[in-house]
C-alpha cells in the first residue's frame, strides 16, 4: 500500500445526515475483508488476525484480505500467500489505557493522527464489504472512531464486525472501562456483530461484561482461533532447536509470545535448572522478538552456564516446536493456550497478574478443567519450576475426554460468517449519529 503524508485527527461526532437510498447490491467477485489489529503490545493480536488471514484466503478465491497493523515486526513474519497488508506507524502501551509512540522523539499524536487519517483513507477508497475489528471497540486510543461514523454515514454496505478473545481482564475492570468509554453504545450503533474467540460455556461474555440485550443479539461465539501448522513439506515444519543436541530427550520449551514481558519467567526456568536432575531433557529457551536488548543478553549469558540449554532468540512460527515438545512453559496467553490444548501438550502456565487478569483467570479455568498445571503469581517461580517440571515430564498424559472441553474451530466459523452476512445482509441506512 502506498503511504500517504502525515496528517493530524480526532475523532469525529456525525451530525445526522438525510437517509441514504438502499445500498446497491455489492459486485461480484471476490468478498473484501480488512482485518484492524492496533497491537501495541506483544504478538497476541497479529498471530489471531494472521490465523483468521491464512483461513480466508484458503477459501478459494472468495475472500480478499488487507490486514492493518501496527505490530513492529510484520516485515518478520511469514505472511499468507494473498495477504495484503498496511502498517500502522507502531506505538506502545505504557499502562492500561495509555500509550505512546515507539520510535524515540515522535509526538503520541501526531503517530496516532497519522494512523488514524490512514486507516480513514483506505475505508474511503476501497470500501471493504467487511471491516473486522480485533479487541479494541475504539480502536488505538480512540483512532477508529471517525472511519466508524463514515461507514455508518456514508457506506452503508459494509459490515462491521468486532472480534473478541474471550476472556479480556477481570469482569469488574472491563465493565468500568466500558462505562467510562461509553463502549455500549458505540456496540448498538457502530457495530452488527460481536464475534467471541471462544466458547458461552467456558466464559460467558454478556453476563461477565453486562453487554446490554440489545447488544447480546449480535454476539455470535465462534469457538478458539488457532494458527493451523504449514504443510508437512513446508521447511517450517521442523521445530526450531537442534534437535541433533536434544539426542532423543524430551524437550521442555519455554516460550512467551512476544516476549516484552517474560523475562521473569525465562529467568526463573534458568535459576531452576540447577535443582533438576541432570540429563534427563532439552531445554529450549524462546524469548521472542519483542523482548528488550539488554534483558535477552542477559538471558544469553545466564543459558551459557547452563548444560543442554539451547536459546532461539525468534521464530515465526512456533507450531512445530510446540508440536514436539514434550513440556511447554508459557505465560498464559491467549494464542500459545489455545495451541497448547489442541497440540494436546503438557504446560505449566505462569501467567501474568498484571496490568490485566485475563492470563491469571485462563490459567485457573484451565487448570480447573485438568488440562494444564499452574504457578500462582507472588510466589517463588524458580522453586515452583523446581518441582514441577520433572513431575509433569513423568506424569501420563491427560485423557482424551478432557482435551474437548475447547471448541478450536474458530477461524473456520469466522470464514463462514464473513460470507454468510456478506450474501445475505440487509441494506441499512445512514443517518445514525454514533454517539
Amino acid at each position: 500500500m502506498q503511504n500517504l503524508s502525515p496528517a493530524e485527527s480526532t475523532p469525529a461526532l456525525v451530525h445526522p445526515a438525510p437517509p441514504l437510498m438502499r445500498a446497491a447490491p455489492r459486485p461480484t467477485g471476490p468478498i473484501k475483508v480488512f482485518l484492524y489489529s492496533h497491537d501495541t503490545f506483544g504478538l497476541g493480536h497479529l498471530r489471531r488476525n494472521l490465523a483468521i488471514a491464512h483461513r480466508l484466503l484458503a477459501c478459494n478465491g472468495k475472500f480478499s484480505v488487507l490486514l492493518l497493523t501496527g505490530s513492529p515486526v510484520i516485515g518478520q513474519w511469514d505472511l499468507p500467500p494473498g495477504l495484503q497488508v498496511q502498517p500502522l506507524p507502531p506505538v506502545v502501551k505504557t499502562g492500561a489505557e495509555s500509550y505512546e509512540a515507539r520510535a524515540k522523539g515522535q509526538i503520541f499524536g501526531m503517530v496516532k493522527g497519522y494512523r488514524e487519517a490512514l486507516i480513514l483513507k483506505l475505508v474511503l477508497r476501497e470500501q471493504p464489504d467487511v471491516f473486522l475489528v480485533d479487541h479494541a471497540p475504539a480502536g488505538m486510543n480512540g483512532e477508529l472512531l471517525s472511519t466508524l461514523a463514515l461507514i455508518r454515514q456514508e457506506h452503508p454496505h459494509t459490515r462491521v464486525m468486532l472480534g473478541l478473545r474471550d476472556i479480556l481482564d477481570s469482569p469488574e475492570n472491563v465493565s468500568a472501562i466500558w462505562r467510562e468509554q461509553n463502549i455500549h453504545a458505540l456496540l448498538a450503533h457502530a457495530y452488527d456483530n460481536i464475534l467471541v474467540y471462544g466458547s458461552r460455556t467456558l466464559f460467558d461474555v454478556v453476563e461477565n461484561y453486562g453487554i446490554t440485550k440489545e447488544n447480546a443479539q449480535k454476539v455470535i461465539y465462534c469457538g478458539h482461533v488457532v494458527a493451523q501448522p504449514e504443510p508437512r513439506s513446508s521447511h517450517e515444519t521442523a521445530p526450531c532447536w537442534n534437535t541433533a543436541r536434544a539426542a532423543g530427550r524430551p524437550v521442555v520449551l519455554v516460550t512467551a509470545g512476544g516476549g516484552g514481558d517474560g523475562f521473569f519467567l525465562m529467568r526463573a526456568y534458568l535459576e531452576a535448572l540447577p535443582k533438576m536432575s541432570p540429563g534427563t531433557h532439552y531445554s529450549v529457551i524462546v524469548p521472542g522478538p519483542l523482548m528488550s536488548a539488554h534483558e535477552s543478553a542477559a538471558l544469553h549469558a545466564a543459558a551459557a552456564t547452563c548444560d543442554d540449554v539451547e536459546l532461539v532468540d525468534f521464530t515465526t512460527n512456533l507450531v512445530p516446536s510446540l508440536r514436539a515438545a514434550g513440556l511447554v512453559i508459557a505465560m498464559a496467553g491467549y494464542n500459545t493456550s489455545a495451541e497448547i490444548i489442541a497440540w494436546k501438550k503438557p504446560a505449566i502456565l505462569v501467567p501474568r497478574a498484571a496490568p490485566r487478569a485475563e492470563q491469571l483467570i485462563r490459567a485457573r479455568m484451565l487448570a480447573a478443567l485438568g488440562l494444564v498445571d499452574v504457578v500462582e503469581p507472588d510466589t517463588d517461580v524458580a522453586a515452583q519450576l523446581a518441582g514441577m517440571v520433572p513431575a509433569c515430564l513423568a506424569r501420563p498424559p491427560v485423557p482424551e475426554t478432557l482435551w474437548a472441553a475447547l471448541d478450536l474451530d474458530g477461524a473456520e466459523r469466522v470464514a463462514a460468517l464473513l460470507a454468510s452476512s456478506c450474501e445475505t445482509q440487509p441494506a441499512r441506512h445512514a443517518g445514525a449519529s454514533l454517539v
